[in-house]
């Protein structure tokens, strides 16, 4: 047996056993498609074990992350800081070795999958990022910025919507330097693909501007290593390697949906050793597989330490560019505080218009900005005036025209971060960030940052109706750990919303009006502590406290006059952020929001449940417990209760 079937079968029974001992996982994909992950690693993936986050290496995505111990396998062969340790505690508390791959958690994950379908949207939004660095910094005899992004993938993840999305976005952007491995094995839990996955995928792909190749034995690593050199040689359309596999390969069960994801027991595991013809002790690597470590090690640096040379000679033939890609790597930012121009505004305006004003002056000051809009850019205000679009015939374009692919527009903003050097936003109207909610959700986990902007905030956009006036969208992005939410009241609580998304960890929603709203004399940089006074009351202690967010400010600003007028002194507090205000010291929480003022009213047109831990038992929340429906926003606003006199009858009913 040759060193590259024998570590190909070591992957095989080492992601076997590892999957036994946690008596959990999915053992199928592993053995079937170690032949061809392996051929990529060794005789085509650009890495280097000994810094993973080398910046010019080729990036590998298992879009089928379920199959995560064929990853951790390879990584931990090939010289990865993955021990056999780990390898023995998989799926287990501490573990690097997580049920599927965890971006942060295990060296060499790019990025974290698991939801099919994730990956390849996701590689889509490293080829683009690779692409735009290398036109903005390459040079004759200095390709600084030059690398694949590859993608291993299973029929789940082709049968997935957002991956129609992002192969459909590729092909027309033609993304050469995306390859994706397709282990087409045709069983999925539930049995054969025949029973709900029968189209012509080698079609599919072709017109939507893909080359496909295939290859008939996934066991042939001379075939699967010839298709991707082919892949490789494509410069004008992404690749699909479809490549048939057996899976379960080896095992009593191949081939069948009962090895997709159990174990397949001890007996299991010695009848695949017997039919792999593989005889090593459990959790050991063979002689051979462990001399690769070092090949594969020296490999590596040797490949970074050639890119590092090139690098310096660039350097003192392009400082300026050389500085500025550093710059661009460092994940930087310029002083934006005191940026003044971002704060000036001067008449009322919709939040999606000064965010809109913000965005532009950024781009002046932010060269790294990059993103786009699901089609719907002249609504949602979000394209970059001074910038250029990106395209097949302009990579250095940062405008990016994602269509109307909400679900796979998220993803590759995802992508785009994980891949370093850049900072993404994408933007759509907020009801429709129900389409992106899982990729927006995987933002969160992996503490990207990538900005959402969402537009048409409320029942305010009025005749559209209720399935475009978002309502329990707010409570539902609220509760994802690791997310801001900033819904902005005016311009400069817009423009701090901006600085707290591009200076921050993890991902922002500015969430946006598209009525006009006033701008406040006392609306400060207290906006980034989540929550402030901006109207306080006459008294030392006021009667009772107003909260609000957005459009909702406004009603409490006229409310407070009301009031007043009656003898009733109120303080209006802004909260464009609960996740902020949260953090906030127990000190600063306590001089905005006194326990001695129980008497509290929120407003916000929403669902009103997030705010019940500001009121308490003696507040009320002037919310949305029901759609809206189709009228001039005027209309719902006063049917609806969001008026002054109601307002200011809800205060003196607590009172």
């Amino acid at each position: 047996m040759n060193v590259d079937q024998l570590t190909v079968n070591t992957v095989r029974v080492l992601s076997a056993e590892s999957i036994q001992q946690a008596n959990s996982g999915h053992p199928g994909l592993p053995l079937g498609s170690a032949p061809m992950a392996y051929t990529l690693f060794a005789k085509h993936l650009s890495f280097n074990p000994l810094n993973p986050k080398f910046d010019n290496r080729d990036r590998f995505i298992l879009s089928a992350g379920h199959g995560s111990m064929l990853q951790y396998s390879l990584l931990h062969i090939f010289g990865y800081d993955i021990s056999m340790e780990d390898l023995k505690n998989f799926r287990q508390y501490g573990s690097k070795a997580a049920g599927h791959p965890e971006y942060g958690v295990a060296p060499g994950v790019e990025i974290s999958t698991g939801p099919l379908g994730q990956g390849i949207a996701n590689a889509v939004g490293m080829a683009i990022a690779e692409s735009h660095l290398a036109e903005i910094f390459n040079r004759d005899g200095f390709p600084i910025v030059d690398h694949y992004t590859y993608a291993l993938c299973g029929d789940g993840c082709l049968m997935e919507g957002i991956e129609y999305e992002a192969a459909s976005l590729a092909g027309t952007l033609k993304l050469g330097k995306l390859i994706v491995l397709y282990d087409k094995n045709n069983i999925t839990i539930e049995g054969d693909t025949d029973i709900a996955f029968t189209e012509d995928v080698k079609a599919r792909h072709i017109a939507q501007g893909w080359q496909v190749l295939t290859v008939d034995d996934g066991n042939d690593m001379q075939k699967i290593s010839d298709a991707i050199e082919k892949a490789k040689a494509e410069k004008e359309k992404p690749s699909l390697i479809i490549v048939k596999t057996v899976i379960g390969y080896g095992s009593p069960k191949a081939g069948t949906s009962a090895v997709h994801g159990s174990p397949l027991g001890e007996d299991g595991i010695k009848a695949l050793r017997e039919n792999l013809g593989y005889n090593y002790p459990p959790f050991t690597l063979p002689e051979e597989v462990k001399k690769l470590k070092k090949v594969y090690t020296e490999r590596g640096e040797k490949i970074e330490n050639a890119w590092n040379s090139l690098f310096a000679d660039y350097k003192k033939n392009y400082p300026d560019l050389a500085e500025k890609y550093e710059y661009f790597k460092s994940g930087k930012l310029p002083d934006l505080l005191n940026e003044k121009t971002l704060f000036e505004f001067e008449k009322p305006d919709a939040t999606r218009n000064t965010s809109y004003e913000v965005l532009n002056k950024l781009s002046d000051l932010v060269p790294n900005l990059i993103g786009g809009s699901a089609d719907l850019a002249p609504s949602n205000k979000s394209n970059m005036k001074s910038r250029e679009y990106y395209s097949p015939e302009n990579r250095g374009g940062s405008n990016i025209h994602f269509g109307i692919r909400e679900h796979a527009m998220s993803a590759i903003c995802n992508g785009i971060a994980a891949c370093g050097g850049l900072i993404p936003y994408c933007a759509t109207f907020f009801a429709f960030s129900d389409y992106m909610k899982n990729a927006m959700r995987l933002s969160a986990i992996m503490n990207l940052n990538v900005t959402y902007i969402l537009t048409h905030d409320s029942i305010g956009v009025g005749e559209d109706g209720p399935t475009h006036q978002p309502i329990e969208q707010l409570s539902g992005l609220r509760s994802i750990p690791n997310m801001k939410v900033f819904r902005p009241a005016d311009g400069k609580e817009t423009a701090y919303a901006w600085i707290s998304a591009l200076s921050g960890k993890g991902p922002t929603c500015l969430v946006l009006t598209r009525q006009n709203l006033p701008q406040y004399e006392n609306s400060s940089e207290n906006a980034l502590k989540g929550a402030y006074i901006l109207s306080e009351s006459k008294k030392t202690v006021p009667d009772a406290i107003l909260l609000a967010s957005g459009s909702e400010v406004e009603l409490a600003m006229n409310a407070q006059k009301e009031l007043l007028n009656e003898n009733i002194d109120v303080r209006v507090v802004s909260v464009p952020c609960m996740e902020l205000f949260d953090k906030q010291s127990a000190e600063y929480r306590e001089s905005v929001l006194p326990n001695s003022v129980r008497k509290r009213v929120a407003i916000e047109m929403a669902t009103p449940d997030t705010w019940y831990k500001y009121v308490g038992l003696d507040g009320k929340v002037l919310g949305i417990d029901h759609f809206g429906e189709s009228a001039p926003y005027k209309v719902l606003l006063e049917k609806y209760g969001f008026t002054v006199e109601n307002v200011v009858n809800t205060v003196k009913s607590i009172l």
